[in-house]
């Protein structure tokens, strides 16, 4: 009897050998290259065809012009105008959230601790989160003037309310058996909290802290365009005030520029936030 051994479509010995993620990694890469060429093509078309039509087809005194804006924001620099404003702006968003966030997470974690508390409370947290913060501006005003104290505390106050809810909202999706298991086996509270509870509510307050980052801009900036004497917020409403539309749009592209260091911290938290959600933990 002869056996014989068959080897259908044998890959020749000289081969490339496809190694299996390098490929994906690459295809990737070059994805966020192209979106990166194409986002600064975008800008600079932007930017060009604004140069082009400002003052042809659009007035110059509604739109002003990239130039004016440049040479807005280079004597701002060079008058030290532009990096004073600017840090007190960045000053109210810190502080604010600072003070916002931490109060948010620890009534979060008193107040979701006390059910019946919770309970009585939950109307009267929901009204006071449904209050425009910038209708509260002109009471803050004549309680704390119109000096930092009162952007940081409504900053605060935004940043509060995300904090909070998104905190409660993550303690309530801790497994009851688990606490009562805790408790069972002689867990005192602050052990519950830090054993238990703060694990299983952490993705609750990473999102709370993670989405209330650009709100504490948000916060400053009312306060500026409502009463101030100084920020990025004041710079707005005197050029306006001049009809000095360079001006405006100067103070608007700072503000851009701190928006996006903002947003890219959002992305960094976002990515880590993700490794405590329960479907990634689940997988």
């Amino acid at each position: 009897m002869t056996s014989s051994l068959r080897v259908d479509h044998a890959p020749p010995i000289d081969a490339p050998v496809r190694i299996e993620g390098t490929v994906g990694w690459k295809e990737r890469h070059g994805r966020s290259v192209l979106v990166l060429v194409l986002r600064v093509l975008t800008l600079v078309v932007a930017i060009v065809a604004w140069q082009l039509t400002a003052g042809h087809l659009i007035g110059i005194l509604f739109v002003s012009k990239p130039t004016l804006v440049w040479n807005q924001l280079k004597a701002w620099a060079e008058s030290g105008a532009l990096w004073s404003n600017s840090w007190v702006t960045i000053k109210e968003i810190l502080i604010g959230y600072a003070f916002g966030a931490g109060a948010g997470v620890a009534l979060g974690f008193a107040l979701s601790l006390t059910r019946v508390l919770a309970s009585v409370l939950d109307p009267f947290v929901m009204g006071l989160y449904a209050i425009p913060k910038v209708a509260l501006a002109p009471l803050f005003i004549v309680w704390f003037g119109i000096g930092l104290e009162m952007k940081v505390i409504l900053a605060a106050v935004t940043v509060f309310f995300l904090v909070f809810l998104n905190t409660t909202a993550g303690i309530k999706q801790v497994d009851d058996n688990l606490i009562d298991a805790a408790r069972l086996m002689g867990a005192s509270t602050p052990q519950l909290i830090l054993k238990v509870v703060l694990p299983g509510s952490m993705a609750g307050v990473l999102t709370g802290l993670r989405i209330a980052i650009p709100y504490a801009l948000i916060g400053a900036v009312i306060g500026e365009l409502v009463a101030s004497n100084q920020g990025l917020g004041y710079l707005i409403n005197d050029s306006a005030s001049t009809l000095n539309t360079a001006g405006v749009y100067a103070a608007l592209v700072a503000l851009t520029v701190i928006a996006a260091v903002l947003n890219a911290v959002v992305n960094i938290l976002g990515r880590w936030t993700d490794r405590w959600r329960p479907n990634d933990q689940a997988r």
